[in-house]
């Protein structure tokens, strides 16, 4: 629920984590603006967390922020905004025959900041089968049209060519139409990545360009970054983000695995993005299922505290283009660290490390929640 505060305020904590740099903190905040930030904490302040980390808003890369129309959709207010996340990219919930319905009855009506990984299927994520298992909703023409009509929105365009996406259609072909609208709108992709044996791994990720995005990237089945006979991140990958792809987790149901993660990150590959791949089969899980808790467990593979608020702040900021305006807007949360926490991967792998969990959500400058 949102709390009333002044207008003008001080948020401040112990610790700050701003442009890479960490240490005391404090937010001033006026109509709804960073006014001015300091290297010092301040206890006096309206809002004041000793031990906790203070952060501009958590972005999310790919989950599914849907309040009608999508199967996977969920509330994003609930579920993510009320857990720190300011601003959220919907992973192909939205196509181009839907688009206009996604804008006017989530969009409009979420105090989150929703923007589109635009699905290249026309439908989008509106039905249990496949959005790919009709090639003829893989219309570029459709796609690019939509794009470019809702350009403030479509951040990137969304190709899945994972088995349960396509079924009997041709996952190349869904790939190269990908591609075709990607460079029509002058937009990187979202990819998730199809089943080595239908389709070798070196020849999707040859197809993507400097800045496309591959999803899934921590997931040992039904494809895996990582060859665990030699311990090490597959050669076709390094070689990849040389070119200057993107790699993002996407956690999902059944997209991260412990043990590849610590193999890739032991080697020095981290994730650029950290994302939740959150969707309604998560709602009523505890702990609930939140871009904080994906965050513990990419720590808890040795991930550094640094790299992870990175890559959910600045890295995703970069990639949707929202440098120019969330530095603007006071869009923060300050996260607690819980000690000694049963953490669990999709198989149900556990590990022990610390958990964030919310303290305060501010969005626009108006304070969501605080548990002062």
């Amino acid at each position: 629920m949102t709390e009333l505060f002044p207008r003008r305020l001080r948020i401040s904590a112990g610790m700050m984590f701003r442009g890479g740099e960490s240490g005391p903190g404090t937010a001033l905040i006026d109509q709804g603006r960073i006014a001015e930030v300091l290297n010092a904490e301040h206890p006096e302040a309206d809002i004041y967390f000793r031990d906790g980390v203070l952060l501009p808003g958590l972005v999310d890369l790919h989950t599914h922020p849907a309040r009608t129309g999508s199967v996977f959709g969920v509330a994003p207010d609930e579920t993510m905004l009320a857990r720190g996340t300011t601003t959220v990219l919907s992973q192909g919930d939205a196509g181009a025959d839907n688009i206009d319905r996604f804008l006017n009855e989530t969009v409009v009506n979420s105090k989150t900041r929703v923007l589109l990984a635009l699905n290249l299927s026309q439908i989008g994520e509106s039905t249990d089968s496949g959005c790919f298992s009709c090639l003829a909703d893989a219309d570029v023409d459709a796609c690019v049209g939509a794009a470019s009509i809702h350009s403030n929105l479509v951040r990137m365009i969304s190709v899945n060519a994972s088995h349960h996406a396509c079924g009997d259609t041709e996952p190349r072909e869904i790939l190269a139409r990908g591609l075709l609208a990607a460079e029509q709108t002058g937009l990187p992709l979202l990819f998730g990545m199809r089943r080595p044996k239908d389709w070798p791994l070196e020849d999707q990720l040859r197809q993507l360009r400097p800045g496309d995005v591959v999803t899934y990237c921590f997931r040992r089945q039904p494809h895996c970054i990582v060859d665990f006979d030699n311990r090490s991140v597959l050669s076709c990958v390094k070689d990849a983000r040389d070119r200057g792809i993107l790699f993002d987790i996407g956690h999902g149901m059944a997209s991260f695995s412990f043990d590849v993660a610590e193999v890739a990150i032991g080697e020095g590959f981290l994730p650029d993005t950290i994302s939740t791949d959150l969707q309604n089969r998560h709602v009523g899980q505890s702990p609930p299922h939140d871009l904080p808790l994906v965050m513990s467990k990419l720590a808890a593979a040795g991930m550094a505290e640094s790299d992870i608020f990175r890559a959910v702040t600045d890295t995703p900021s970069s990639i949707l283009k929202l440098a120019s305006d969330s530095r603007k807007m006071a869009d923060l949360v300050v996260l607690a660290r819980r000690e000694n926490s049963l953490l669990a991967d999709a198989s149900g792998a556990n590990r022990t490390g610390l958990r964030y969990e919310t303290l305060c959500v501010v969005k626009d400058g108006e304070v969501i929640i605080s548990l002062r």
